[in-house]
């Protein structure tokens, strides 16, 4: 083998790389557009949902928590926390806050209502129901 690439060498290698990414690029886009519609719930998306979703929003929970792996890591993973606890007990997580227990990050009370309780678990009921291919990859988040 030679020890010094040709100009011809050099220019098949990069042709040939470029393209073989390329085709990799390409076959992965159209695998995904393929296998995202049956990964879609979009049709279980109620008014409360949304309602809940905007509650998210106003109050900044993905400030603290993390909702499929996007957002702060300062409070636990909620993707997957209907599964994990249920709706009662995140309706009494959230009304119970703080705590002032000493030493422990707290969450802020929000004041929420019954109905915007409601609304925030039927959010990460929905949230639950999403096809992640098992992320995150623990129980607990």
């Amino acid at each position: 083998m030679r020890e010094i690439f040709s100009k011809t060498m050099a220019r098949n290698v990069y042709y040939g790389g470029s393209l073989f990414f390329l085709l990799v690029f390409l076959g992965l886009t159209f695998h995904t557009v393929r296998a995202l519609p049956a990964r879609d719930h979009r049709e279980n998306l109620t008014p409360q949902v949304v309602q809940g979703k905007a509650l998210w929003e106003k109050n900044n929970c993905i400030g603290c928590h993390t909702l499929l792996g996007e957002g702060a890591y300062f409070a636990p993973e909620l993707g997957n926390v209907y599964k994990r606890r249920g709706g009662d007990f995140i309706k009494g997580w959230i009304k119970a806050m703080p705590t002032k227990v000493a030493g422990r990050r707290q969450m802020p009370q929000f004041n929420l209502n019954d109905e915007e309780l409601d609304a925030v678990v039927a959010f990460l009921k929905w949230t639950s129901e999403i096809n992640t291919a098992n992320w995150p990859p623990n129980q607990e988040g």
